[in-house]
């Protein structure tokens, strides 16, 4: 399983001298850089997954499995979001500690959840917005990140499911061949045929033109 992740500027509503904060781990109808917009009620039947088991999402250090830094006592959607409510286990872990020095200080700037999707059917491309509109998540993690939104770890995401030799999702590729300039229509027809059924006419302006050009010719001699 190749967990997504999802980041935004850090909305702090209280951090307690003993751990305890508030604030939304995710925010509706904003799109990311990753070109997602998390739609009102997508937290829903994960949410009630977790309650039905008694857990909560983990609560980890920048996304890391092996470095959880406290739990999280309250979840739910409201008009806003995903609001949480969480504690830092600053008397038993130093890096709680360190987290929470840097919310107080407002050096930790973002959270960011880590989730993923059972199905195809729990997302959707909006060609008027251009972003993948995300009605149902499956979420996994809530974590305090230093970059919100961070450009490059969209690209090591991109990598890691190409070195791994696991075949990415088409939502997956149709984003990564967007980053690379092509237009919508492009990449759709990449992913149907491969780049014999891609034509410079799809392009969306003369700059993409030249561009897929360019790229196509890098991948023909390869």
């Amino acid at each position: 399983m190749h967990l997504k992740h999802i980041d935004i500027p850090l909305r702090m509503k209280s951090v307690s001298e003993n751990g305890q904060f508030e604030g939304y781990g995710s925010v509706f109808g904003v799109k990311d850089t990753y070109g997602d917009v998390v739609m009102p009620g997508a937290f829903k039947e994960s949410l009630q997954e977790h309650e039905n088991n008694g857990t909560m999402p983990s609560m980890l250090w920048q996304h890391k499995s092996d470095e959880p830094i406290g739990v999280y006592t309250n979840m739910a959607e409201d008009d806003v979001g995903l609001a949480v409510k969480g504690s830092l286990l600053i008397e038993a872990d130093p890096l709680a500690r360190r987290a929470h020095a840097h919310m107080k200080a407002g050096s930790l700037t973002g959270l960011s959840i880590g989730y993923s999707f059972d199905s195809p059917d729990d997302y959707e491309w909006d060609k008027e917005k251009q972003a993948f509109l995300l009605h149902k998540i499956k979420l996994w993690e809530v974590s305090p990140v230093t970059f919100p939104a961070n450009t490059e770890a969209r690209i090591e995401d991109v990598k890691s499911i190409f070195q791994s030799g696991r075949i990415p999702t088409k939502r997956n590729l149709e984003r990564f061949l967007r980053d690379a300039g092509f237009s919508h229509k492009q990449a759709k027809a990449f992913i149907a045929g491969g780049h014999g059924n891609i034509s410079t006419r799809d392009a969306d302006s003369d700059a993409e033109m030249k561009e897929t050009a360019n790229w196509l010719s890098q991948i023909t001699a390869t």
